[in-house]
């Protein structure tokens, strides 16, 4: 079991954090919202830490230490809001297929910036970011915290006013603001706690990875994120969680399976190459049989009749 996590470690907390940038599509989404700026959220994260604790923070040793990394998160949070509000205000009257179209231009805006900008590191980027831990494994104290955190605050969201202007604005806006909901208060505020949401796993992830670049926010991150959410289920909190894990641990089992000998040379390298594609045949798969996504309310509901988990996992829609 020692090795298991000794040689999977990374992959795990991948896994974990995967998840939670799948809760940052999420929270959008509980407004009708589908918003693809995760990854420049993420990416902007990541380049505060590593600019901060390269160029900034200093120390002695060799492991970071964390009330600079907590400090690192704490900025992130701040820088992350105040972007997500100045941009939300004009950006979020739009909506459907236009929103998204904005959206992917600030992801390509703030890549190209960081191609460009000398603090960023340019094209080659940031190398050597410190490491607060010394395995990739003794991340979980920091991915596994997160995303509980970000689980239960969802769940006390869409229990309270927030959360139940959020399911009336993506049931029907125009419903909504004739009941005295303030669509574009609800919907900034619900792109406001995605983008900070993005904006600490990339702080995190930035001294997990030791090393970040403009590849780390790009449209092809986009549809990896909204895959998690659309596949594992957009109508409950419990569906990102899900996907988030099973989609990113995919390429790794795809990986394995082009390890298996026997298999064509061309199937082999799909496998191990062919991730955007499959992703995108999942999607297109999960939209005409899975609506919902695999994680719906329903399925929950049935789970609660046997689990004594009631509470926290009863219907959410």
């Amino acid at each position: 079991m020692i090795n298991f996590f000794n040689t999977y470690g990374f992959l795990i907390v991948s896994m974990l954090f995967g998840a939670v940038l799948g809760l940052s599509i999420y929270l959008p989404l509980m407004a009708g919202q589908l918003s693809l700026a995760t990854p420049g959220f993420y990416a902007l994260g990541g380049y505060i830490a590593a600019i901060l604790s390269t160029q900034v923070f200093k120390f002695t040793g060799t492991i970071f230490p964390l009330h600079f990394l907590f400090l690192e998160l704490l900025i992130t949070a701040i820088i992350s809001a105040i972007l997500a509000v100045g941009l939300g205000i004009p950006v979020l009257r739009l909506r459907g297929i236009y929103l998204a179209i904005s959206t992917i231009a600030l992801v390509e805006i703030l890549r190209v910036l960081a191609l460009n900008l000398e603090i960023t590191g340019g094209a080659v980027g940031i190398f050597g970011i410190p490491q607060p831990f010394a395995t990739p494994l003794e991340y979980l104290w920091v991915a596994i915290p997160l995303l509980i955190l970000s689980m239960v605050f969802l769940y006390r969201l869409e229990k309270i006013k927030a959360g139940r202007a959020f399911r009336a604005i993506r049931e029907d806006e125009l419903a909504a603001d004739s009941m005295g909901v303030n669509p574009t208060h609800y919907k900034v505020l619900s792109f406001t706690l995605g983008a900070i949401l993005a904006g600490l796993v990339g702080t995190i992830s930035a001294h997990f990875l030791n090393t970040w670049n403009a590849r780390q926010g790009t449209f092809d991150s986009s549809i990896i994120y909204l895959a998690f959410v659309l596949i594992g289920g957009s109508r409950t909190f419990w569906g990102p969680v899900f996907g988030g894990i099973i989609l990113t641990a995919l390429p790794e089992i795809l990986r394995g399976m082009g390890e298996i000998s026997g298999l064509s040379l061309w199937l082999a390298q799909f496998l191990r190459e062919g991730r955007l594609i499959i992703f995108g045949v999942l999607l297109v798969l999960g939209s005409i049989f899975y609506p919902q996504g695999l994680i719906t309310p329903e399925l929950l509901n049935k789970i609660t009749r046997k689990n004594p988990w009631r509470g926290l996992l009863k219907k959410q829609s």
